[in-house]
């Protein structure tokens, strides 16, 4: 979301946004100098909560949420949704006190632009309030561009939040950058929505899989967990989405399952209460296997709720699936005896083993696209 800020030296309004590079920031408006910095500071705050509102609709679309009936999850994000409409009114006209009571919306997107037309009101700076209500539809719009796929200039900001669902536009870009470079180039992070390019991600993975299973005859599944063997990799995720796959999951079902789990959790709530159950019960049993106690103890024992980071799923999930398929490589590196190069070329042994591994991943890279495009159906 946009964060908005005072600057108490130059007295202007900054907004300040991420874009997955850093951050950019910009001058709103100038402020009135004798006003009193708390009054200034409602506006920075109101303006913030405003924009947090309105990505919340962004990542947590109501097409997700099942049935739009009144007063169900999916109904409240459509309405939320479609409040984006009120936003200018209530801040040119925002509720107001009388008789001791105030009105009070039940949208936390509609009562945030109340509060920053409240606190335009007290100000009472005309050049502010244009300043404002221009900055308001700006980050509504670039909502809206997020939403249809478009994540340039402003709408940049999503490249750095999960999202319960994920573009067919941004899933289509992400495939074509790993179809450019099957490791994972750096724009996946900088320009796509991460939960739409993990589903890029995962398919890729799952045909990385299946290279590295042909050359090391290892079960899809456990490549990644073998590949661990080699080098050190974080190897949880990227097993389970291989499984979920396997299993017949498309790669947008294993990965807005796995982020939709963890974005839950973030916000307070245990979406599967019953698979939590069913790993309580088998936890004692496994801890005492382990430490071969009959009545282990349990109160320093952890159980995690997600593997994915709650701060960040989305993108714990796109890095970890990328490292899933550099994983892959090394176990098929391993056992694959394909050789391009003609030694007699080489020079001495550093440029003969830089050219190795050169062609090597280029061989893998070739197969995994081979892969991909057989199997291109379950991404689309």
């Amino acid at each position: 979301m946009t964060r908005y800020s005072v600057d108490l030296d130059r007295r202007e309004l900054i907004a300040s946004w991420g874009t997955g590079e850093g951050d950019l920031a910009k001058r709103l408006a100038a402020l009135p100098d004798s006003t009193d910095t708390s009054a200034l500071l409602g506006v920075a705050r109101s303006l913030t909560q405003l924009s947090d509102a309105a990505w919340r609709t962004y990542t947590h679309p109501a097409g997700v949420a099942g049935a739009l009936e009144p007063d169900s999850e999916g109904w409240r994000r459509d309405r939320e949704r479609e409040a984006f409409g009120e936003v200018a009114d209530a801040i040119t006209e925002p509720n107001l006190p009388s008789g001791g009571t105030m009105m009070v919306s039940y949208s936390r997107l509609v009562e945030s632009a109340h509060r920053i037309g409240r606190a335009l009101r007290n100000l009472g700076d005309e050049a502010l309030t244009t300043a404002v209500l221009a900055e308001a539809a700006l980050e509504l719009a670039a909502v809206e561009s997020a939403e249809l796929g478009d994540l340039t200039d402003r709408a940049q900001q999503a490249v750095l939040l999960s999202r319960e669902d994920a573009s067919p536009v941004q899933v289509a870009a992400a495939d074509q950058l790993l179809h450019e470079d099957p490791f994972g180039p750096v724009e996946l992070f900088s320009t796509l929505d991460p939960t739409a390019a993990a589903v890029a991600a995962a398919h890729w993975l799952a045909a990385a899989a299946e290279v590295a299973a042909e050359s090391s005859g290892e079960a899809p599944t456990d490549v990644v967990l073998e590949a661990d063997t080699i080098e050190s990799l974080p190897h949880e995720t990227p097993t389970l989405v291989l499984g979920l796959i396997e299993a017949g999951a498309t790669p947008h079902e294993a990965v807005t399952g796995l982020v939709r789990h963890a974005m839950h959790i973030t916000d307070g709530f245990l979406l599967d209460p019953v698979a939590l159950r069913d790993q309580l019960e088998g936890l004692e049993d496994t801890v005492a296997e382990y430490t071969g106690e009959a009545e282990p103890d349990l109160d320093d024992i952890a159980v995690r709720l997600t593997p994915l980071d709650p701060k960040r799923p989305a993108r714990d999930l796109l890095e970890d699936l990328l490292t899933g398929i550099h994983g892959c490589w090394l176990l098929h590196s391993e056992h694959d005896e394909h050789d391009e190069h003609d030694d007699e070329d080489l020079g001495g042994a550093e440029d003969h083993d830089d050219e190795h591994h050169r062609q090597g991943r280029a061989h893998f890279a070739r197969l995994v696209r081979e892969a991909a495009a057989a199997n291109r159906d379950r991404l689309i």
